[in-house]
């Protein structure tokens, strides 16, 4: 299953959502995006589902990173894009909670597995990025 996510990147912090309950995984902690539909590149897929889960129109950016996880006999590729700005007030629909997280703390996180490792190679690109990087996500 091709999975896409977003980067939301604001004053050293990292946006992370929480799935609610009756969602698949809830509870777990994940970057916002979704599924690839047929004919949808992966930046297509993300400013959509940013649409519909936070209610924001996103500028999606570069690809920052991916990971396979297997999970229940299927295996997840995540292809985590930047979000260059965005525009709108986020609002939860299939989250229940949002927060920013220090960057610092970001692998303190309980996040899905496939985040996880999205985690772990987003610290690596951003420990080799400028402090000018790190504005994305403005409104």
């Amino acid at each position: 299953m091709e999975v896409t996510a977003g980067i939301l990147v604001k004053d050293h912090h990292v946006l992370l959502m929480r799935r609610a309950p009756g969602q698949n995984a809830a509870g777990g902690w994940e970057y916002p995006g979704g599924k690839i539909e047929p004919g949808e590149t992966g930046e297509q897929c993300l400013h959509r589902e940013l649409k519909e889960e936070l209610c924001i129109d996103a500028e999606i950016g570069e690809k920052m990173a991916e990971s396979a996880f297997e999970m229940s006999s299927k295996t997840i590729h995540l292809h985590a894009y930047r979000v260059n700005q965005y525009e709108g007030e986020i609002q939860l629909t299939v989250h229940d909670q949002m927060e920013w997280v220090p960057l610092s703390k970001l692998l303190d996180h309980d996040q899905l597995p496939a985040d996880y490792l999205i985690s772990q190679k987003l610290l690596e690109v951003l420990r080799c990025a400028s402090d000018r990087h790190l504005q994305w996500a403005t409104q």
